[in-house]
């Protein structure tokens, strides 16, 4: 069972490319870059701990449709094909409430890994 709690709203906002979830007290706008990086598809994450595979060249990604799956999450279909991580309710939430720390840490793995939310690498001089 969820633990999270349920998002009162949902909006789509394909222009800004953002996913914004409401609940009972407070509103987050989550990109589709932010949520296209930290999937919970095992592309993404991996088969197994220390598995993940960082994503790279995602700053311009947008959402092409949103699927609720049973009571329980929401499948995101992105307009670079990624379409296999379902979000749970307590995913979305807890990429929300989280989401400084989760963005700080992605762009330091990106720096150390020399790559580019662009794609690519960046050449260190």
């Amino acid at each position: 069972m969820s633990k999270g709690p349920l998002p009162t709203q949902i909006k789509l906002h394909k222009k800004s490319r953002t996913l914004e979830l409401s609940y009972d007290q407070q509103s987050f706008e989550l990109t589709a870059e932010y949520l296209r990086v930290h999937s919970p598809s095992a592309e993404v994450r991996g088969h197994g701990i220390g598995n993940g595979v960082l994503q790279t060249g995602k700053k311009l990604v947008g959402i092409k449709e949103l699927v609720p799956t049973g009571n329980y999450a929401l499948k995101i279909v992105f307009d670079d094909g990624h379409d296999s991580g379902l979000y749970t309710w307590d995913c979305l939430h807890d990429l929300a409430i989280n989401h400084e720390q989760y963005w700080s840490k992605y762009l330091k793995e990106l720096e150390a890994a020399g790559a580019s939310r662009d794609g690519g690498l960046i050449a260190k001089g």
